[in-house]
This record gives C-alpha cells, structure tokens and sequence, in this order.
C-alpha cells in the first residue's frame, strides 16, 4: 500500500479504507472561499458493491491500493458478465455489470480496455477517452443554421443520449468522450 494525497485521487483509483477496498467512482476537489479546501469521493466498495460517499481535506493521506493495469479485448456480453481477453495469454476475465457500471453502454466488440487487477482478480475498468458512434435520433437538420452555440439533443446507438451541434442528422458517426458523453466531433471515417 502507498499512502497518497486525497486532492490526487481521479476516478478508477483503487483506495484501501479500514482494511477495505473501494474504487473511486467520482473525486472532486472544493474549494471554498473561506476553509479549508476538500476532496469529496464517491466510492464503491469492491467486495459487495456498496456505495459511499468521503470527504477528505486535501492534504490528507489516503492508502492507494496496489493495483495492476493490463490491456484486455472486449469480447461479449452475455447473461454471466462481460467478458474480457488478455491478448498476450489469451486468458478470459468476466466481469459484472454492477462492476462496470455506467461504462457498460460504451464497450464496444473488439475495444481495447484497461483492467485493474488487485491480487489477480478485475475489480475496474478504464475506458478509451473517446469512442465512435453512430446517431440513431435527432431533430432534422434546419436549413440555413449556422453552427452557433446551440445544441440539439441526440439519441446513439448505444442508447446514450447526448447534445450535438445543429448540422448533426440521424446516420452521422460522431466521436463522444466515455467520461460524460459529451460531443467531441463528427468521426473521420
């Protein structure tokens, strides 16, 4: 175990709290005008899946597990889990959708993802920044819109919703970040 400061947490950390391990789900650092600034933590604990909610003052020292970033294939989902392949030993990992979460609507067959494996065993997932996908819904195109500050909103394929600029119509491929879903922009492909 390392111990590090709570303001250096980010989201997919692995941190251990009483003899615990939870995965960091979201870390915002606050800082108010008058006080001390503080580091709110979302997290999950990996054993049961229980959610909790810190806070810490910045400059406090929180135990960081030791945890192992590897590159794994997505290969399916089915009714087990979400199924993984390590593509130097072609061993398959599953994990649940309580473990991936939210992340779930991004994987895509074939993505490559980072696993953090504590002890052997995935207990998160790491996400490419930005994926492709494909409008399934929006409002038409306006003729003679200009591409203002405005945004339309947009329904992906992956079931997602999100807000698109205006010249944005059903069938374009567009690039989105996996963070929040936001709009990036219109693929290359």
């Amino acid at each position: 175990m390392a111990k590090v400061l709570a303001s250096a947490l980010r989201k997919g950390n692995v941190v251990d709290i009483n003899d615990k391990l939870y995965v960091v789900l979201t870390a915002q650092n606050i800082h108010p005008g008058k006080g001390t600034p503080v580091t709110q933590l979302d997290l999950r604990r990996i054993s049961d899946g229980t959610k909790i909610s810190e806070r810490y003052r910045t400059t406090e020292q929180v135990e960081k597990a030791v945890v192992e970033d590897r590159d794994h294939t997505f290969l399916y989902d089915d009714g087990e889990g979400f199924h993984f392949m390590n593509p130097d030993s072609y061993e398959q990992v599953v994990m649940t959708r309580e473990d991936i979460g939210e992340q779930a609507a991004f994987l895509q067959e074939g993505m490559t993802v980072s696993l953090k494996l504590h002890n052997g065993l995935p207990i998160a997932i790491e996400l490419p920044q930005r994926v492709t996908l494909e409008v399934v819904e929006t409002e038409p195109t306006v003729k003679g819109q200009t591409a203002s500050s405005s945004y339309k909103p947009a329904m992906l394929n992956n079931g997602v919703r999100t807000m698109v600029p205006p010249h944005i119509a059903t069938g374009t491929r567009i690039v989105v970040m996996t963070e929040d879903a936001s709009y990036v922009e219109r693929a290359k492909d």
